[in-house]
This record gives structure tokens, sequence and C-alpha cells, in this order.
């Protein structure tokens, strides 16, 4: 965690964003020797692989389970149906 003054921040706000951005750390944001804000990085990037992860999920069992296969013989068998994820 750093700590830098709102003066500090003010003058230097390009660099210290770059710097949360690459190390992620939260900065403590004072002013008259006082904490007065905390800046936190934002949430991680996801790769593509992380982000399509639980796309499996959102398939029929049916096609779920001959999709890879499917995949990996060129053949096209087009989802008629797509589950709800959010449905219980």
């Amino acid at each position: 965690m750093t700590q830098i003054t709102a003066t500090e921040l003010a003058r230097n706000l390009r660099q210290v964003l770059d710097r949360m951005e690459f190390t992620g750390e939260e900065v403590v944001v004072t002013r008259n020797n006082q904490p007065i804000a905390r800046i936190l990085p934002g949430g991680r990037r996801m790769t593509a692989l992380e982000a399509m992860a639980d796309l499996y999920r959102t398939l029929p069992e049916e096609a779920a389970a001959g999709w890879i296969e499917n995949s990996r013989r060129g053949e096209d068998d087009p989802v008629e149906e797509l589950r709800d994820p959010w449905a219980s």
C-alpha cells in the first residue's frame, strides 16, 4: 500500500494510475497527514480462455457431450437450444 498526498496525486495522476495498473497496489490519499481516500486497482483482466471457460455449461447435456468431438472432426452441429445458466 502506497501513501500519497492529494497534491502529489493531482500532479502525478497518470503515473500513479499506471503504477497501480501494473503492480495492482492500492493507494491511500492523505491530506494534512490524515487518510481521506483509498484508491483500489480494478479487477484483473481475463484471457479469452478464462472468459470462455464456463461456456460448456450453457449447452444442453447432449450437445455438450459431443461438442469437443464434433469440433475436432470439423463437423457442424449447431446447438438448437441453450440452457439458461441462471435457472435453478
